[in-house]
């Protein structure tokens, strides 16, 4: 291995197999971390490998070299609702060569060997580990060479038909083990080599830690385990949404709900509210990247409040009608890995009401999150979006209840390459017919991708109020699922295409003009950059002008439909100043109310309206930017 080249079915210094019985992938790395310590390190797989549920060692056997054999029992949790887990039985055998390099091996217990024939383990498929394992070599200065085989029999014809691309791909394989434990083992190399305290005073061990609690969380409750003190609940005639109770003390001990400050807590079970569904034609990254920024437009501010409340002492009631809307989100950045791959923060929701008492004076909700997959350009990786209500003291042992989305792709070969982002164009900006022809080629190349939603929903209860939270958790997760498929909607490159390019993939040619042409009229018509210095080049323009923190939209000047931005008060302040910026070339607007692209009202303190010129220096259009907007 040491040398070899990446050929067309690799993903980095990953190398992945097709050909092959299951799936398949192996990798080579230096990691700066001693041999003894990286072999620890990476037996340790539920610390790295987010689907490891449990490795059970049931048995250690000396050999004569010096090694030893392990009987291993492993389960692995399933990724979605619509797939059982899996289980294997294991051998283990490690062993140190004579130049000091370590081998692990591992590989199912098969009775075709011989062995014993392991009982099926209920709600779990067994699934086969073919001959696996690394080769761990000592660096004369320092540091370990490491090579990795990852080798799998996940048992595809045991999942749903449109489920089995999930389980037939080695890229996915690469992404959930191999890198994942290239990636663990440079994390911790670099935190020893660095031994910093990062966010909130918190070393990066304690990070991880939290990271780690919100992820086994969250699987935890989306597989549901009757070993685990799940139970399901019936339906209501309708089997969207599957509902699961647990009121087991050890569940409740691990959420620190039995007793809190000294006194018993009121909320005494936990409920689960999940489900699935398919997208198509929309990509993971982009749909998680608008539900992780745009969290008002799916989420409901009453609800946030019940679940801040009902983890700490005091009744907390059942939310009914909006009492308190978002004030506002706040991101706040606690840590993120070596390559941005994952981010941990916490999303302070400003001024929500937590009863209609709160309404007077609104109180400040604060979550823990994690997010991950939101690189449009990685192949076979998840897309996740989870999070938890804490409290302001933010202890390291909080009470962590999880919640969140994943959307697993599920056509991840290496020949479906990532779309380019879309910008949201108010409405068609007529480049000529290579715009049109962009953007049908665009959804063209993008029409077979497809994915699959996991949302799961957890809340803290009193007993006796099981049914009527088991209601509202029902309830809340179909507007969940109703807000997601309208925005996949509007995100999909399908439909965008079949409105006569209302937005235009970020990255053609078309795009990045327009985004020079707003920048330049801006500066011709009020003295000033736009953009802070530095953004040069027609992509890097386009990019820094996406993530501009005004709101920035276009609208042609054939067709400048006011109804569906500006209110009544709105378009009569535009009607009155539309002279000015065709002669003068820009306007200043006071603030009111608009709405955004999915129809929610917006309330902004100011706005100016500009004239966009094209290279012949003729009104291409007029651009709108919103200023210190927020949702109403």
């Amino acid at each position: 291995m040491p040398g070899m080249k990446p050929g067309p079915d690799s993903i980095g210094i990953v190398a992945i197999s097709h050909g092959c019985t299951g799936v398949a992938a192996r990798a080579c790395g230096l990691v700066g971390l001693e041999p003894t310590r990286v072999a620890e390190l990476l037996k340790d797989r539920p610390s790295w490998f987010r689907d490891c549920r449990a490795v059970d060692v049931l048995n250690v056997l000396p050999t004569a070299n010096g090694g030893t054999i392990e009987l291993l029992y492993m389960q692995l949790y399933a990724p979605t609702t619509l797939a059982p887990a899996r289980d294997f039985w294991l051998l283990r055998y490690t062993s140190v060569l004579e130049d000091g390099s370590l081998v692990v091996c591992e590989r199912s217990l098969k009775n075709t060997q011989n062995g014993p024939s392991m009982p099926a383990v209920q709600h779990f498929v067994r699934a086969e580990m073919l001959p696996s394992g690394y080769l761990i070599r000592p660096c004369e200065g320092g540091g370990s060479i490491i090579h990795i085989v990852d080798h799998m029999d996940l048992e595809p014809w045991r999942v749903p038909e449109v489920l089995r691309p999930l389980y037939e791909s080695s890229t996915v394989l690469a992404q959930k083990t191999t890198m994942a434990a290239l990636r663990q083992l440079r994390q911790i190399a670099q935190e020893v080599s660095q031994s910093n305290v990062t966010g909130w005073g918190r070393r990066p061990a304690a990070l991880r830690a939290l990271s780690q609690r919100l992820s086994r969380g969250f699987n935890e409750a989306l597989n549901g385990f009757t070993d685990e003190g799940w139970s399901m609940m019936g339906n209501d005639g309708m089997d969207d949404v599957t509902i699961l109770v647990n009121s087991s003390p050890d569940k409740l001990m691990g959420l620190n709900l039995s007793f809190a400050n000294g006194f018993p807590s009121v909320s005494n079970a936990v409920l689960c509210a999940k489900a699935s569904m398919l997208l198509q034609n929309v990509p993971p990254a982009i749909l998680l990247r608008f539900l992780r920024e745009h969290r008002s437009e799916w989420a409901d501010s009453s609800i946030d409040a019940y679940s801040a409340a009902a983890v700490k002492v005091g009744p907390c009631s059942l939310p009914g009608s909006r009492v308190g809307g978002f004030g506002g989100q706040v991101i706040l950045p606690l840590a993120h890995t070596i390559e941005h791959e994952e981010f941990l923060e916490v999303i302070k929701l400003e001024g929500v009401a937590h009863s209609p008492e709160d309404a007077i004076m609104p109180r400040d909700v604060f979550l823990l999150q994690l997010c991950s997959g939101m690189d449009e350009n990685a192949v076979g990786t998840c897309a996740e979006l989870i999070f938890a209500p804490i409290d302001a003291s933010f202890a390291d042992d909080a009470p962590l209840l999880p919640s969140g989305f994943r959307i697993i792709p599920l056509d991840s070969g290496k020949e479906a390459s990532s779309p380019n982002r879309t910008l949201d164009l108010a409405s068609a900006l007529e480049i000529g017919p290579t715009g049109n022809k962009a953007s049908n080629d665009y959804s063209g190349n993008s029409g077979c991708m497809r994915s699959v939603m996991t949302i799961a929903f957890e809340f803290a209860f009193e007993s006796h109020m099981q049914e009527h939270v088991a209601s509202m958790a029902r309830q809340y997760v179909r507007s969940i699922i109703s807000s997601v498929q309208r925005v996949a909607l509007a995100l999909s490159p399908s439909h965008l295409s079949s409105h006569a390019g209302l937005r235009t993939p970020l990255g053609t040619p078309e795009a990045q003009t327009l985004a020079r042409w707003i920048c330049q009229s801006y500066r011709l018509y009020m003295g000033v950059e736009l953009l802070k210095s530095g953004s040069e080049g027609s992509e890097t323009i386009l990019k820094t002008l996406w993530h501009h923190s005004d709101a920035i939209m276009c609208c042609s000047l054939k067709d400048i439909t006011l109804e569906k931005i500006f209110d009544d008060h709105g378009r009569k302040t535009l009607c009155t100043e539309f002279p000015q910026i065709m002669q003068q070339g820009f306007a200043c607007l006071q603030g009111g109310i608009c709405l955004s692209s999915m129809g929610r009202p917006v309330s902004y303190e100011r706005a100016v309206a500009w004239k966009v010129l094209n290279e012949e220096e003729n009104a291409h259009c007029i651009c709108f930017m919103f200023i210190n907007w927020s949702f109403v």
